[in-house]
């Protein structure tokens, strides 16, 4: 993060997202006076306070006296939140990492209020090796932009969007990428069982070799089928696991599910924006 945090800031919603914010503005030396939370649920709320040493409420009124407004609710639960805000609002910028709400439609609930960003983050997050994809209305001033940004880069890195209408594809590439590098660690894990290794080895060559290739495609230039090409011996054993994935139509089906997942991100955007 380039620049201090000075600034207020209030958490609606205590959950994982927040949660991961929250340590990695600590991390970032951000004072625990600064940094507030709203949330409804009790046990929740005083864990958080006596964990981290912040201001916590369980009254929304609290949030208006920040700078930044973090929406970190579930998206069922935005409308009510923002329509409640409409009318404590100044000059706070809005920053909302509720999957699937619309800038359009968050402004609409906010009375009008346009200074908005709207940020797709991922669970990496929570060991401040996340990726978020950020958004800002016309209405929200440079200063406002950079906020937004120094607050995302306290757990990871960040990507600014020309379009709104680019968000859907975010959400199915990094938003969801987590489960699929998950679901690809599954098979790893269960190949190697049924290959004769004990559960703990698989579990160490298997996530070690996947932070190992990450890293190593993370300095390089090189286009990703380049690397993956130069791993791939002809005649090799490589070779022979990429023929058979070849063969199944792997690549092909994981664009295919990536198209699926942005499809029902835009369905979501126009259910929930509904009221």
């Amino acid at each position: 993060m380039e620049k201090e945090i000075t600034v207020k800031i209030s958490f609606i919603g205590g959950g994982n997202m927040a949660r991961a914010l929250i340590i990695g503005l600590l991390d970032k030396d951000v004072a625990p006076a600064n940094i507030g939370v709203v949330e409804l649920d009790a046990a929740k709320r005083q864990q958080l306070g006596q964990e981290f040493g912040i201001t916590t409420s369980a009254q929304l009124a609290m949030a208006a006296d920040a700078e930044i407004i973090v929406l970190a609710i579930k998206p069922q639960q935005m409308r009510d939140v923002a329509i409640f805000l409409s009318s404590l609002l100044r000059n706070q910028l809005i920053v909302s990492i509720a999957a699937g709400i619309r800038t359009v439609d968050l402004i609409r609930w906010l009375g009008g209020y346009g200074a908005v960003v709207r940020v797709m983050p991922n669970t990496p997050a929570q060991v401040q090796m996340g990726v978020s994809a950020l958004y800002a209305t016309p209405a929200t001033t440079q200063q406002q932009r950079q906020q937004a940004a120094d607050l995302l880069m306290a757990v990871g890195t960040c990507v600014w969007l020309e379009s709104e209408d680019q968000m859907d594809a975010v959400t199915a590439i990094s938003g969801s990428g987590p489960a699929y590098m998950f679901y690809f660690l599954e098979a790893m894990q269960q190949a190697g069982s049924e290959l004769g290794l004990q559960a703990e080895q698989v579990r160490i060559l298997a996530l070690q070799t996947m932070q190992g290739a990450a890293k190593l495609a993370a300095g390089s230039q090189e286009e990703f089928a380049t690397l993956r090409a130069q791993v791939t011996s002809k005649g090799g054993t490589t070779e022979q696991a990429i023929l058979s994935m070849e063969g199944a139509a792997i690549k092909q089906n994981i664009v295919r599910a990536i198209h699926a997942a942005a499809a029902r991100s835009a369905e979501l955007g126009d259910i929930l924006g509904k009221d």
